[in-house]
């Protein structure tokens, strides 16, 4: 299991809005490369979103699922790599007099998992949640640019490609 913590300032509705909005998963998530599709009612139970992950030149297609939704205080999703790892990652949003206080948890959703997150790579999974805290802080709090760009449906034939690179493009527009 991995647990981190973040203090943000700005109330719980906004990290949820900003948890709402799949391209967001795109800036926010480390080693994800980008976001491909989403259900329209994101994040309802059930619904999910298309991702790639990876590092460098290994790059997995896969999709992240819903498994609990409360608007919003949290939001509990199974995270999928296939073949490697699903895991099961758990944002609350606590408010506090100065704002909201995020935690994420993240635990092995199966038995491959399980062997993958022990004692020797937990360390390297909070590292990885902390950095991804610090950039959902960022998106919320709006010193980060949220990534923009067309996202189909999941049952559509077509896919976006929302990267976090978006949010920079659009950054860079906004400045020259």
């Amino acid at each position: 299991m991995a647990y981190n913590e973040i203090r943000m300032f700005v109330p719980p509705d906004r990290v949820f809005a900003v948890l709402s909005n799949p391209r967001s998963f795109a800036r926010w998530v480390v080693g994800s490369k980008s976001v491909r599709r989403a259900d329209p009612d994101w994040p309802a139970v059930g619904t999910a979103f298309d991702h790639s992950v990876g590092i460098g030149p290994l790059v997995l297609a896969d999709h992240s699922e819903v498994m609990t939704c409360e608007r919003p205080h949290l939001l509990r999703l199974l995270v999928k790599a296939r073949p490697f790892s699903r895991a099961f990652v758990t944002l609350r949003m606590q408010p506090t007099s100065e704002g909201t206080l995020v935690s994420m948890e993240e635990v092995a959703a199966d038995m491959r998992s399980r062997l993958l997150f022990n004692a020797l790579t937990a360390p390297l999974v909070r590292l990885r949640n902390r950095e991804s805290l610090r950039r959902l802080k960022a998106l919320a709090e709006g010193t980060e640019p949220m990534p923009s760009g067309f996202l189909p449906p999941r049952d559509a034939d077509a896919e976006g490609h929302v990267t976090a690179s978006n949010a920079v493009r659009g950054l860079r527009a906004q400045i020259f």
